[in-house]
C-alpha cells in the first residue's frame, strides 16, 4: 500500500472544502429558486382569480406586490451567496493553484437570469 503524503492529504481536503462551498451554494440556488418559484405562482393565481371574477380587495400591499417581494428576497439571497462562494474560492486558489472553477456558481447564473425574467414577467402584469 502506498503512503500518503502531506501534498496528496492537503490536495484532497482543499477538493473537500471545495465541494462543501459548492454545496452550500447549489443550497442557496434551490431555496432561491423556491422563492422565486412561489411568488410566481402566488402571482398567476390570484391572477387566474381576478379573471375568473372572483373579487379580490385592493390593498398597498396586495397578491402582486407580496409575489415580487418573494422574487426580490430569492433574487438578494442567490447574489449575496453567489458573492459569498466567490469571495470564499478566490481565497482558497490563493493558497491553492489548482482549485478548479465551479459549475455552481454557472447554475447560480441561470437560475438568477429565471429570477430577473421572472421578476419583469411579475411586475410588467404579464
Amino acid at each position: 500500500m502506498a503512503a500518503i503524503t502531506s501534498t496528496t492529504s492537503t490536495d484532497l481536503a482543499v477538493d473537500r472544502t471545495r465541494l462543501a462551498h459548492d454545496r452550500t451554494l447549489m443550497a442557496w440556488v434551490r431555496t432561491s429558486a423556491s422563492l422565486i418559484s412561489f411568488g410566481f405562482t402566488i402571482y398567476k393565481f390570484f391572477q387566474y382569480m381576478r379573471e375568473q371574477g372572483q373579487a379580490i380587495a385592493d390593498r398597498a400591499f396586495g397578491p402582486p406586490q407580496f409575489a415580487l417581494f418573494l422574487i426580490t428576497i430569492g433574487l438578494i439571497s442567490l447574489l449575496l451567496a453567489t458573492i459569498q462562494h466567490r469571495h470564499e474560492v478566490r481565497v482558497m486558489r490563493a493558497h491553492y493553484a489548482h482549485v478548479p472553477y465551479s459549475l455552481a456558481t454557472v447554475v447560480g447564473g441561470l437560475v438568477a437570469i429565471l429570477g430577473v425574467v421572472t421578476f419583469v414577467a411579475v411586475f410588467f402584469g404579464k
